[in-house]
């Protein structure tokens, strides 16, 4: 079987088992998403779903962020760690976006990696999630189960992006990415993975699994 033929196996089970994909960060725009995203790093995406409520009340607009105490957004987030960066890049891509963008979250990864804190991880997540264009997020779940699955044999998060890419259909690959995190906090977990009774079973390679 190839890589192709077991990825598309392997969808079709996480299809199964999580027939609602989606991104567990809540937010109703894409400048929401956007900053949500920032401040998942480091964090766990509970806390910073207690914490957006809170910031989304006090900045609603785009303008709003560009004119922001820094300060003020520091208080607000300090519980998701390394607040002080996280604060100083969420004011300086709402900077950017209304500046260079004309107010618009931009849509794709070349534009989106020029914003301050941003990634590719992150840019793959607002394309896909915002726009409906190709995307495969690389965090630590999937680079453990990429592994895992044998579809990668590598560590380095853009090398498994761009071959993921090659393999993965594109209108399925944002999908994929929001189950691979289902799957990998509660059955591929990075501590043990859990294989009896894995849906994955029969397409794993179990490179790594102890």
């Amino acid at each position: 079987m190839t890589k192709k033929e077991r990825v598309l196996h392997i969808i079709d089970a996480l299809k199964e088992k999580y027939p609602d994909a989606r991104c567990s960060l809540d937010a109703q725009n894409p400048f929401e998403l956007l900053v949500a995203v920032r401040l998942s790093a480091q964090c766990t995406d509970a806390r910073v779903n207690m914490v957006t409520p809170v910031l989304f009340e006090k900045y609603k607009t785009l303008d709003d962020y560009c004119n922001a105490d820094v300060k003020d957004i520091e208080e607000i987030i300090k519980s998701c760690g390394f607040y002080k960066n996280k604060a100083s890049s969420i004011k300086e891509m709402a900077i950017s976006i209304r500046d260079n963008f004309g107010g618009v979250v931009p849509d794709t990864i070349e534009d989106l990696i020029t914003l301050s804190g941003v990634g590719r991880k992150t840019a793959n997540l607002i394309v896909g999630d915002v726009y409906g264009k190709e995307s495969i997020v690389v965090d630590t779940h999937m680079i453990r189960i990429s592994n895992r699955l044998g579809l990668v044999n590598v560590k380095d998060p853009a090398k498994i992006e761009f071959a993921l890419k090659k393999i993965v259909p594109v209108e399925e690959g944002s999908d994929f990415c929001h189950r691979i995190v289902m799957f990998g906090r509660d059955t591929c977990t990075a501590r043990k993975a859990h294989c009896d009774g894995c849906e994955l079973f029969d397409y794993c390679k179990r490179v790594g699994v102890k």
